[in-house]
């Protein structure tokens, strides 16, 4: 995880991603006995295995209930419950499939009125229901195609699992694995989701799709890259390379070295260059980290850090250097340390975005802060709490605090 805000992330919503392990059925002795027979007596028809891919499906999900206030000075507020509900096929000759439903209702009691209700869970209208995975998939060895809706997590389109609704991605890709390298190619057609805005449906992702490709290895070497086609907007190029050693069994290092070069298309005003460094230290439970972005200054353009979160490494949880970026040199770090205890975990974040002048002659000066708590009541059901503040250095009437806690409750 390479960016401040899947830092963020990785400490308030670690827990959640861990309680989805599989839960194993025992069948009878009698049933093991009786299942033995069958196949004893003679072979399965095509026609049975194709009904197992039904009976041996798996449905799964999540429920969520979310307070959240609006990261601005309205101080809006909704509070709602939703979440997901899939189903997925077992595989059959390397072939299965799987679609989920995402949904969000604000509560009525409990969320603000008017222009005091937040719009950023579910909705303007106050609810949201929509297929968000719908898809095809077939493996063959280390060789997979999946086609439709689908969750995608790459450093400029990724699921970005922050708020209510996550983003998911009419696409269709082909990835391949070899000793540890995972390469992926494909086109994103359109999104839907939180980032994507959830008063709309499905939102065209560039102006014909975007064409991508990228090679990804994780190990004490770790490194990106990608390049993607956003038709009319910008060919983007991601690159990042870091090192981890470990010490001994409590201490651990790691850097990372990030670049994002974006190339204007049809006269779109998206053109950037972008360094990122990051460094951690792990000593047994408590981790600090520093990780700094510069954005080099290109007369009228503006950045594009992607579909969903942004691999940037020091993206909040709402300010990125995208905010600052046009049209002026911008720098921005963020330092902060993190801390487990059995199943609580805490983070502190802070954060400090300055831009020099544009041909304006207007500067830019921002400081977030994120506070971040999450408790595993168990396997399935986490709670995590978020503070965020924001202030305008250069405007402190556009300051401003948010508050969200979240209870998800997964199942299978």
């Amino acid at each position: 995880m390479k960016i401040a805000t899947l830092l963020l992330v990785s400490f308030f919503f670690l827990m959640e991603l861990s309680a989805q392990e599989t839960q194993k059925r025992t069948d009878s002795v009698r049933k093991v006995i009786d299942n033995f027979a069958k196949l004893q007596d003679k072979e399965i028809s095509e026609t049975d295995k194709i009904k197992k891919m039904f009976k041996k499906g798996e449905a799964s999900g999540q429920l969520k209930l979310i307070y959240s206030t609006t990261p601005d000075t309205q101080e809006a507020y909704a509070t709602a419950i939703g979440g997901i509900m899939k189903y997925e096929l077992a595989t059959y000759r390397g072939f299965n499939a799987g679609a989920a439903a995402y949904v969000s209702y604000d509560i009525p009691f409990a969320s603000g009125e008017g222009t005091k209700r937040s719009s950023e869970l579910s909705s303007s209208e106050g609810d949201y229901m929509d297929m968000g995975e719908a898809y095809l998939n077939y493996r063959y060895e280390n060789l997979n195609f999946r086609g439709g809706r689908q969750v995608l997590d790459t450093p400029l389109a990724d699921s970005d699992d922050i708020r209510m609704i996550q983003n998911s991605f009419e696409a269709y890709i082909l990835s391949y694995e070899y000793n540890g390298i995972e390469f992926m190619a494909g086109n994103l057609q359109s999104w839907s989701g939180y980032d994507a805005g959830l008063d709309e449906t499905w939102t065209k992702t560039g102006s014909d799709g975007v064409n991508f490709a990228g090679v990804t290895y994780a190990d004490s070497l770790e490194f990106d890259t990608w390049f993607y086609n956003i038709t009319g907007m910008a060919n983007t190029a991601y690159f990042d390379l870091g090192v981890e050693y470990k010490i001994n069994a409590e201490l651990l290092i790691r850097t990372m070295l990030q670049y994002l070069h974006q190339r204007e298309l049809d006269n779109s005003g998206v053109e950037a260059t972008i360094y990122g460094l990051l460094a951690e230290l792990v000593i047994g439970n408590l981790g600090l980290n520093i990780s700094l972005n510069k954005s080099e200054k290109h007369q009228n353009k503006e950045s594009f850090s992607g579909f969903g979160g942004g691999a940037l490494f020091t993206n909040m949880d709402t300010m990125i250097i995208d905010e600052i970026a046009k049209d002026r040199e911008a720098l921005s770090y963020v330092a902060g340390f993190s801390y487990h205890y059995k199943e609580l975990s805490f983070l502190y974040a802070y954060g400090d975005f300055s831009g020099d002048e544009d041909s304006n002659g207007i500067k830019a000066h921002i400081v977030e802060q994120n506070i971040a708590m999450g408790y595993n009541i168990n396997e399935e059901f986490v709670v995590g709490v978020l503070l965020a503040r924001q202030e305008n250095v250069e405007d402190t009437q556009s300051s401003w605090n948010r508050a969200q806690v979240k209870l998800n409750y997964n199942f299978k």
